[in-house]
């Protein structure tokens, strides 16, 4: 891991999504994000979403070179089947979909007894309710705010009411899940999301588009910072 401890800059994680970096590249863009808190690495199987990305073997090699922890997104179908793999591989953290999962809970604490934090994601349209009993079998709630699949695409602030009733609901169980979003996230739109309870944000273009990614990293985070509720 890195010299900051993850989540140590004012309550806001800011993790960089390797689907904007330079694959031919992989190693000299991970080289420029130290100080993210993760690296988010999304894993697409062409059949949960229409797009294909990266493998175990893909990941197994970021994992090798990167020296900021891996952060991994499963937008795959049977995540019961191939989740585990990924937490095997060292990820700090494994998220997959709520809509592919037959028993999320079993597999999150499958994940958990890995090693490995456990997340669950939802999509746009996909409510969160049914998540609320059980906040706590899970470190991670990943609240889309665009329809997975395709990075560079715009932010949904319908999101946010579902985003804004999850972080009422952690601080009245006080729950210490983390709140995390991803699509559409730049300067104007993660002021939105931290407003509504958001405390982990996955950063694409916004980052690997900057001339200096870690400059735009600290930007981000400022920006997060100054729009989170004290809770």
């Amino acid at each position: 891991m890195h010299s900051d401890a993850p989540g140590a800059h004012d309550g806001v994680r800011i993790n960089p999504s390797i689907l904007a970096a330079d694959f031919a590249n992989m190693e000299a863009s991970l080289a420029r994000i130290q100080g993210a808190d993760f690296v988010h690495v999304d894993v697409m199987d062409n059949h949960f979403v229409p797009n294909l990305t990266f493998g175990p073997q893909m990941v197994r090699r970021i994992q090798e070179t990167s020296t900021v922890p891996l952060d991994v997104h499963l937008m795959i179908e049977a995540p019961e089947r191939w989740a585990p793999e990924y937490a095997e591989l060292g990820a700090a953290s494994v998220t997959f979909h709520l809509e592919a999962s037959a028993e999320p809970v079993t597999l999150a604490r499958r994940l958990r007894a890995m090693g490995a934090r456990a997340g669950v994601a939802v999509k746009p349209a996909t409510p969160v309710e049914n998540l609320y009993d059980v906040l706590d079998e899970f470190d991670q709630i990943l609240v889309m705010t665009v329809e997975p699949g395709f990075g560079g695409q715009s932010f949904m602030p319908e999101t946010m009411p579902k985003l804004t009733a999850l972080a009422a609901e952690a601080r009245r169980r006080g729950s210490a899940v983390w709140l995390q979003v991803d699509g559409g996230i730049g300067e104007s739109t993660i002021a939105q999301a931290a407003e509504a309870g958001a405390d982990t944000f996955v950063a694409g273009s916004a980052v690997f588009g900057a001339s200096d990614p870690d400059a735009a990293i600290t930007s981000l985070r400022a920006a997060a910072a100054s729009h989170r509720h004290a809770h």
